[in-house]
């Protein structure tokens, strides 16, 4: 027995140590009161948000796919990008009848303005009336939050200002820049909130985001507009290739609503343009974009139909593959 002593007070000691451990990872008492021994989910919350994405006129391919008249794409990476943070998607065909835009923006929790060639016209006017309804439904009392992304950025600034020809003109296509987040900014509740704070000094340093566009607004033609200084915030600036200083990022003061000159969703599914940056600080500013937005489309107190948002959803159409040849969008979806 006494050779044996010394093995049993080790095989005592394992024990010892493992029920300990294994005490320690329980549920805690509190834990198991709950279903399933998880928290109780926020009940303010939607966990099931639905962003509608609203189609640009044309096909979206770097060659022709459809040559029908009345025809309007989204890009895939845009549904992509919302997807990746936890959301379905419907899209709002610009060019459909306005009862039947209305009856989708019932079914949605918050909107995209994807960005696209520049476009006035038919669009312009769908997109005044979408923004139109994403503010009554704000001062309804619903968190209703608007994302509006290169073109989709400076219709937006056309729209709030009321001037159609309030943009200039600059040389920023197929620029990947940096963002010069405005001095003092607190970012607390702002696009900006889930970047983590490394991130948020290499974006000003580090070229991680995506400029494709040839008009803008300067900081000074800004301010000096009354409607869009009262109701936006400036974030950031950017430089053009000649050095111009153009606004690059705003947020609503009162409203849910941010602007972005740069393209967040093609750091991380787009690859026609070479100047896109792909690395690991890029995709994860492309994600905390994406997570923000989402974040806001969860206060939504909008709870639709369900079986209406699945007759609805973008899972009803297929996609074309628009980027064969290299150029363009890699994937769009194409409506009639």
């Amino acid at each position: 027995m006494g050779n044996y002593f010394p093995l049993i007070l080790l095989l005592i000691s394992v024990f010892v140590v493992i029920t300990s451990a294994n005490t320690i990872l329980l549920p805690s008492e509190h834990q198991l009161k709950l279903s399933g021994g998880c928290p109780a989910p926020d009940p303010s919350l939607n966990y099931r948000p639905v962003i509608g994405i609203v189609s640009h006129p044309g096909d979206g391919a770097s060659g022709r796919i459809s040559n029908a008249t009345g025809v309007s794409y989204i890009a895939a990476s845009n549904v992509k990008f919302v997807e990746s943070a936890g959301a379905r998607v419907i899209p709002l065909i610009y060019n459909e009848p306005t009862e039947t835009l209305i009856k989708k923006l019932n079914l949605v929790n918050g909107v995209v303005f994807p960005g696209g060639s520049f476009e006035k016209g038919e669009y312009l006017e769908a997109l005044k009336e979408i923004y139109k309804k994403v503010l009554e439904k704000n001062d309804g009392g619903d968190n209703f939050p608007l994302l509006a992304i290169n073109l989709g950025f400076q219709l937006l600034t056309i729209i709030v200002s009321e001037d159609n020809i309030i943009l200039e003109k600059f040389s920023a296509s197929n620029q990947a820049s940096t963002l010069q987040v405005v001095e003092g900014l607190n970012v607390e509740g702002t696009l900006f909130q889930r970047f983590p704070y490394e991130l948020l000094r290499k974006v000003g340093e580090e070229c991680l985001v995506m400029q494709n566009h040839k008009w803008g607004i300067s900081p000074e033609s800004f301010q000096a507009d009354a409607d869009l200084s009262n109701f936006f915030n400036v974030l950031t600036t950017s430089l053009d290739k000649d050095n111009k200083v153009y606004v690059s990022t705003i947020q609503g003061k009162k409203y849910p609503v941010v602007a972005v000159q740069w393209a967040p969703e093609r750091n991380a599914f787009e690859w026609a343009l070479s100047e896109i940056p792909h690395s690991e600080d890029a995709i994860l500013v492309s994600q905390s974009v994406a997570n923000y937005f989402v974040s806001e489309a969860r206060k939504s107190s909008n709870v639709p139909n369900e079986p209406d948002v699945r007759d609805n959803l973008i899972y009803n159409y297929n996609t074309s593959y628009s980027g064969k040849d290299g150029s363009g969008f890699v994937e769009v979806y194409i409506f009639s």
